[in-house]
């Protein structure tokens, strides 16, 4: 007994000893404690620059809320770092501050990463509220990111593609690029700020174009090239996974994403999304530009806008770098044109979208099985067709369909009769 009470008292000594209240700052305490995890007490710890975490096995944890008063600093960066970990933090910033163009937490080049049942809170940027760049088998569990939008301008002048600026609200809440083995799991994406209504466009004239280019970019329709606007207002995403051609083995699975624009998106190869709920998006999920051998499974994407799962080409696809090879299968799509965007998009839109892609040069979608998915509607359908696939010389080619059930829209199942 004695033993044990003895082993309990040199416990919470080590914990204590290991606290952050017992130096002047976060980042002084890390610094006398290199590759150690340091505990965040309960309480407000506020901070004007950036957390610096390095090392092997370094890291915070606890119930302490960080709060960043500087809207020109990240809360925390991790760089460089072997199995370091973020576990039960609340990371924010105070009001006047929300709006940044910097990330809550930005991982680089990082190895066995964990970040666990961290929330991120009013971190309104165009940057990701939860980044990883360039890092190994990272794993992002359990996390919460609320209220991750703000208004910006989306400036495309320097694409020969687009060429043109415009109003927009934007912001991401989970953000992976050139990295590998990452697992995104049990997170919740919540933005409750920016909901597409018309007194927020009109507010903020969403859409609208602030620069143009004199000559129209190459995929820029003639159309909305004359009338200064694009509907497209709505950017970013709760959950992208980017970089073709490196990223790579990316498990995406079991999230909630509430009120995106871009539920999920993808621009990677080799990908499982699964049991996922995408709710009021106006897209809930794509992939495209070279996303190769995507698996989309079991996933529920309700009140959707404009589609709820589509792949494509697009600009950054080429020959060695193509869109197929991929499942889509019982997957749940109901309610669709019922989501709050639905004013912008109308009737023209459908469940599933697969197209000939952004460019003429652009390789086909190719080798894309769809089985088991139901498309359900109550009462009169908001949408034309349940499936459209583009036409022309880029149509997608060896698409396979079996098992499904597709309540038919206004016009029907589908655009053209849909290989068995």
């Amino acid at each position: 007994m004695r033993y044990l009470l003895a082993l309990l008292l040199l416990s919470t000594a080590s914990a204590a000893d290991l606290s952050v209240s017992a130096y002047p700052s976060i980042q002084a305490a890390l610094e006398a404690n290199p590759n150690r995890m340091l505990f965040v007490p309960a309480g407000d710890h506020r901070i004007t620059e950036k957390i610096h975490i390095r090392g092997e096995r370094s890291g915070l944890f606890g119930p302490g809320r960080i709060i960043q008063e500087n809207a020109e600093q990240p809360i925390i960066v991790v760089e460089g770092a072997t199995s370091a970990e973020l576990r039960d933090l609340t990371l924010t910033r105070p009001e006047g501050k929300m709006e940044t163009r910097q990330e809550g937490i930005v991982a680089i080049k990082c190895r066995d990463l964990v970040i666990e049942n961290v929330r991120v809170l009013d971190n309104r940027s165009p940057a990701g509220s939860i980044t990883v760049r360039e890092s190994k088998d990272s794993r992002i569990s359990r996390c919460l990111v609320r209220n991750y939008m703000r208004v910006s301008i989306d400036d495309r002048t320097q694409s020969k593609d687009w060429g043109y600026a415009f109003n927009c609200t934007d912001g991401t809440g989970i953000s992976v690029s050139y990295s590998t083995g990452s697992l995104i799991e049990g997170n919740r994406v919540i933005e409750d700020n920016f909901v597409p209504t018309p007194e927020i466009k009109a507010k903020y004239k969403l859409g609208d174009f602030v620069k143009k280019n004199e000559v129209k970019g190459g995929v820029m329709s003639q159309k909305a090239w004359d009338a200064n606007y694009t509907d497209a207002w709505q950017q970013g995403s709760g959950i992208v996974v980017n970089a073709p051609t490196v990223t790579d083995l990316t498990r995406v699975i079991g999230n909630h994403v509430e009120n995106a624009a871009q539920g999920i998106d993808l621009h990677c190869d080799h990908v499982i999304v699964a049991n996922n709920v995408i709710t009021n998006a106006f897209i809930g999920m794509k992939a495209m530009h070279g996303s190769r051998n995507v698996l989309i499974t079991g996933n529920q994407f309700t009140r959707n806008s404009l589609w709820a799962i589509g792949l494509m080409p697009g600009a950054g696809a080429n020959a060695e770098n193509f869109d197929g090879g991929s499942i889509i299968s019982n997957n749940i799509v109901s309610d669709f044109g019922h989501g709050d965007a639905h004013w912008i998009w109308g009737t023209e839109r459908s469940p599933f979208k697969f197209d000939t892609g952004q460019q003429p040069d652009d390789p086909p979608l190719t080798d894309v099985i769809l089985t088991g998915n139901l498309v359900h509607s109550i009462g009169q359908p908001r949408y034309k067709y349940a499936v459209i696939i583009a036409g022309g010389p880029n149509t997608p080619r060896g698409m396979h369909f079996s098992n499904n059930l597709f309540h038919p829209g206004t016009q029907g199942v589908a655009n053209i009769d849909l290989p068995p």
